[in-house]
Parts: C-alpha cells; sequence; structure tokens
C-alpha cells in the first residue's frame, strides 16, 4: 500500500503542470517527415507563452516505439519552457506491440549503426526545422532503447549542447569509440539493472575519461531497468517513484546548464 501510494504521489509531481506559466498553453502536434522516401512520424509539443525561440530537446523513444509515455515527456518538458519533439526510429505506423516486435524492431537498428545514425539525424534536422525553436540550442534524451541511440549520437558526433540517457544500453559496438563526442554526457541509470549491470557503467566511465569528454552519472542505488517507466511490467514491479523524480530533476538541471 505504501509503495502504491508513493507511485501516486511521485507521478501526480511529475506530470502536473509546473508552475513556470500558470497559464500553460501546450501544443501538440504529429509530425510526418521523410528519410530516403519512406515517412516517419514523431510528436512535437511547445508552449508558444515561452516565445519563439525556444530549447529544443530531442526525445528518442523506448524500443516499443512512441506511444503515449513519449508523448507525455515531451509535453512535461513543453510545459517547462522546451521545444519537445519525439523522434521515430521504426517508420510511420510501424509501433511494436509486444516484446518479440520490440526486441526485432530495434534489432534490426542495432545491427545497421548507419541506417541508425540516419534516423537519429533525420530527427535532429526535423526538430531544429520547427516553428518557434532555437536551432541551435538542443540537448538529446532517451529512455531505454532511446538512451543507447543517444549515446550512439555522441559517438557520431552530433553537433549538439548535450547527451542524456535515462536507464539506457551503455555498452560501445567494436570499433567505436567517444573521441568525436561533442558535448557533455549525463547517466541517469538503476545500480541493479540487470540490462546494462554496473560493469558497464563503469567501462563506460573509462571510455569517456580516455577520450577527455565531460560528464556525470547519478546511479540509484538498489534501482532496476525501466525505472522511469509508469506501470512498467504492467506493473509497479521496476517502475521506481524515487529514481524517477531524482532523474527527472538531473535532467532539468542539465537542461538549465546546457541550453538555459
Amino acid at each position: 500500500m505504501r509503495k502504491f501510494a508513493l507511485f501516486c504521489l511521485a507521478v501526480a509531481a511529475i506530470v502536473g503542470f509546473t508552475t513556470l506559466n500558470a497559464q500553460a498553453q501546450i501544443v501538440g502536434e504529429s509530425v510526418v517527415y521523410e528519410i530516403e522516401g519512406q515517412p516517419f512520424e514523431g510528436y512535437f509539443a511547445s508552449n508558444p507563452g515561452f516565445g519563439d525561440e525556444q530549447p529544443v530537446v530531442l526525445l528518442i523513444h523506448d524500443w516499443n516505439g512512441i506511444g503515449d509515455y513519449e508523448q507525455r515527456r515531451v509535453e512535461m518538458l513543453a510545459e517547462r519552457g522546451y521545444a519537445a519533439f519525439a523522434a521515430d526510429l521504426y517508420g510511420q505506423g510501424n509501433r511494436p506491440s509486444n516484446v518479440e516486435e520490440s526486441q526485432a524492431e530495434s534489432g534490426k537498428l542495432y545491427s545497421d549503426r548507419a541506417t541508425m545514425r540516419q534516423r537519429l539525424m533525420a530527427g535532429l534536422e526535423t526538430a531544429q526545422s520547427m516553428a518557434g525553436v532555437d536551432p541551435e540550442r538542443v540537448v538529446a534524451i532517451g529512455y531505454c532503447f532511446g538512451g543507447a541511440a543517444v549515446l550512439e549520437m555522441a559517438r557520431a558526433g552530433a553537433d549538439i549542447d548535450g547527451f542524456v540517457s535515462f536507464h539506457g544500453g551503455l555498452a560501445t559496438p567494436e570499433g567505436q569509440d567517444y573521441s568525436d563526442a561533442q558535448a557533455p554526457i549525463l547517466i541517469l541509470h538503476g545500480g541493479n539493472d540487470p540490462v546494462a549491470p554496473m560493469s558497464e557503467v563503469a567501462a563506460l566511465a573509462d571510455e569517456l575519461n580516455a577520450a577527455n569528454v565531460p560528464y556525470d552519472m547519478e546511479i540509484y542505488g538498489g534501482v532496476l531497468h525501466s525505472f522511469t517507466v509508469w506501470g512498467a511490467d504492467g506493473g509497479s514491479s521496476r517502475y521506481d517513484p524515487h529514481a524517477d523524480t531524482q532523474s527527472w530533476d538531473a535532467l532539468l538541471s542539465f537542461l538549465t546548464r546546457q541550453v538555459g
């Protein structure tokens, strides 16, 4: 009962409208764009009340594609004064509905890094082209599969202001490194994550040190994978309200430092 109450309080605190603008006017819309003739469908949200040069947050979805979760996170960022865009790495209408389909779609991109990078950069260009944004102030964030994809962007040398991984995959593919990374990296990770264990956290720290890449890591003790996903596993067995709120606060602090 106490865990459920904490879960409800945490979701209410995070999902609630910010006091930064009491009259928030969040405008959200689906955005269809093309990559080599194939349609992709992202989701963009902003609050026009914050002006027409808003910093951009590019959000990369989990392995099951863009859904209600990503749309809500984008809107939460818009409530804070960021123009936020959830990019689509799978293609319009391609939304896995179970574990097997999610593994298959994410696996295609894990095994074809050139295509992953192409789609990431196309999502970035689309976000930068939206009305009311400042294309020179951009941070990319991602959840789980999206966290791994954001690190792929960093290794690809994306010229933006920062990269944030929430419980993402941390292993570096053979033949890659962080020598081309252009901006600081923030890792938000569960200390008991069986998907990306602490050995991978330590290895990533060594790689970033070797490449002289600025980074910070927050490790949440005892916390499992997907700790920010409301209702993960169909319940709350992996969701951790404290780690969720702490990691969201860490993101907001990072955004303030990097893009204002």
